[in-house]
């Protein structure tokens, strides 16, 4: 085999490969002693027909697509480790020259990793967060826990307030007439839940049991059903039930329902601890990504188009792969949602960009920082993967390659550059 590599523009690159004539004459037989026995020609018996009868009635190329899909893979892996060249995409294959007892060439045109030039990466300035934990945010998680532990009453002393859960009986008319899906019997409507259209929720306030409604409405212009868009309309309705949420006061009582404590003033201060801790790691997340935002800002680098492209497709994969986990075929979510294949990796596209540019300044921040990987690191690294696989530590060690050991340490790498830029910003 031999190389040429071309560089091309924007840190593209095109390998010209060439296979030896023998190789290729190898690589026609494999494919021939491969289909043979799939091959029939009057007067010979299945699977013995020679191969200069088969290409004389079928065509001297009838086994060069399996040759070349046979010699390209072997090809290619090679020429990549002669170039040296970090390949970052998938290869673009052209066929240049195949024939028998010639050279079988073809080039690939690949993305090369691009070079940073870092800015400023010290000391970047992002704003800062705020942790403070006020009342209103304590007293809303506990009403939430309230709501959680709420119990349905029957009301039958009182008119119907905003809230309430109301059992109905409606009947629609437009121009007097009644409209086909107008018309619900013991209907359950939550006054405020704005399900139905216009203020229609809103003219039962105030209305009692048994009695009988005239609610004036207007549906709206992009109603689904077209004889009905902008149409006003009357419904004529019977309030029949009314029922409320009733919360559970918060006292002593409650909260040792609820919590493994005695007292109001225990339960808030635990709830304000924990919403501090969410604040406290969504702040540092925040900051982390500020930090890097700032540093991919006064970064320069040139981000090939292809090596978007294979961080889009494999997104889009592993998006695939989670909806699957869900029950979900990708076809069947596209139905769903109404989104196509290509809106979503158009969708996709930003997030991709940003994947590359926060990985590639974050390795020329460990480069320049020379970050060490200790044994000790990645023994740390393999025991977090070996728990969040539920596997033995030293099993899944001895199923990484050196290619796979190699890819952790520089992952490390990262992550000590994340931890770096992180700790020297400044919050402003």
């Amino acid at each position: 085999m031999s190389l040429q590599v071309e560089k091309l523009e924007k840190n593209m690159a095109k390998l010209t490969i060439e296979v030896s004539a023998e190789e290729v004459e190898k690589a026609i037989e494999k494919a021939y002693q491969k289909q043979k026995s799939r091959i029939s020609v009057p007067g010979f018996r299945k699977g013995k027909v020679p191969r200069k009868m088969v290409e004389k009635m079928y065509g001297v190329g009838v086994f060069y697509e399996d040759a070349v899909n046979d010699m390209i893979p072997t090809a290619y892996e090679a020429a990549v480790k002669e170039s040296e060249l970090e390949i970052v995409s998938q290869p673009k294959i052209d066929v240049v020259q195949i024939e028998a007892g010639k050279e079988f060439i073809f080039t690939a045109e690949v993305a090369v990793k691009p070079e940073v030039e870092l800015g400023e990466y010290k000391g970047v300035e992002v704003p800062k967060s705020d942790v403070s934990v006020s009342d209103e945010e304590i007293m809303a998680e506990i009403d939430r826990e309230r709501e959680q532990n709420s119990r349905i009453i029957t009301v039958d002393d009182r008119a119907v307030e905003d809230g309430d859960m109301t059992v109905i009986d409606f009947e629609g008319f437009v121009d007097g007439v009644a409209f086909e899906g107008g018309k619900g019997t013991d209907y359950p409507l939550t006054i405020g839940s704005h399900s139905f259209i216009d203020t229609f929720e809103e003219q039962l306030i105030g209305k009692n049991i048994g009695e009988e409604v005239d609610v004036n409405v207007t549906f709206p212009e992009e109603y689904h059903a077209e004889e009905l868009k902008g149409k006003p309309a009357l419904f004529k309705v019977t309030v029949k039930e009314i029922k409320k949420k009733e919360l559970p006061e918060l006292d002593n009582d409650f909260v040792e329902d609820v919590s493994e404590f005695s007292t109001v003033d225990e339960y808030k201060a635990s709830i304000k601890t924990k919403i501090e801790e969410k604040k406290v790691d969504e702040a540092k997340s925040a900051k982390e990504e500020a930090a890097i935002e700032k540093i991919i800002e006064g970064a320069k680098m040139e981000i090939p188009d292809a090596m978007v492209d294979s961080q889009v497709r494999q997104m889009a994969e592993d998006f695939a792969r989670r909806i699957s986990a869900q029950g979900l075929t990708i076809d069947q979510y596209f139905q769903y949602t109404g989104l196509t294949s290509d809106k979503l990796l158009e969708q996709m596209r930003p997030q991709a960009l940003k994947r590359i540019q926060s990985r590639l300044v974050l390795e020329a921040v460990a480069d320049k920082e020379n970050f060490e990987v200790t044994d000790e690191d990645v023994n740390n690294e393999i025991n977090d993967m070996a728990s969040a696989y539920q596997m033995e530590a030293d099993k899944l060690k001895d199923l990484l390659t050196d290619a796979d050991k190699e890819n952790m340490k520089r992952d490390i790498q990262v992550k000590k550059a994340v931890e770096f830029v992180t700790e020297n910003a400044k919050e402003v």
